[in-house]
């Protein structure tokens, strides 16, 4: 398979949209993630306490929970569909964002009308890159 013909030139790539906000535990550690690795544009920031991000046109705030407890993140980390991100291609997302460092629970799967592939942010949220396959 030539990977030219199926790979994007980056990710994200248009047709992909979020709205999201995260509570984090390591906020420095999961701003670097969401940035470096997901490509996410930094707009706002108050350091090392609140992060609005734009991503594609739709955004993801990052929130240092003030005196709250991990275990609280840890409850929360198990919860499918935490943040789904739809994607043109779930394929050619899945190979950049390996390339990146991402390790993902599952390789992409058919799922009903869905192509699906899970992995896990720094503070163990559960992400998922989704494409919408023709009926």
């Amino acid at each position: 398979m030539d990977k030219t013909k199926i790979l994007p030139a980056d990710f994200p790539t248009d047709g992909v949209q979020l709205s999201h906000v995260l509570a984090v535990g390591d906020y420095v550690r999961s701003l670097a993630f969401y940035r470096d690795v997901l490509g996410a544009t930094l707009v706002h920031e108050l350091p090392e306490s609140l992060a609005v991000l734009n991503f594609r046109g739709s955004q993801i705030l990052l929130s240092a929970p003030h005196g709250a407890s991990n275990d609280r993140l840890a409850e929360r980390a198990g919860v499918i569909g935490e943040l789904t991100i739809r994607v043109p291609r779930c394929l050619a997302a899945y190979e950049v964002l390996r390339s990146r460092g991402v390790e993902f629970i599952t390789p992409p799967f058919v799922w009903g009308n869905l192509v699906r592939a899970f992995f896990h942010d720094p503070d163990g949220y559960l992400l998922e890159i989704a494409e919408a396959r023709q009926a």
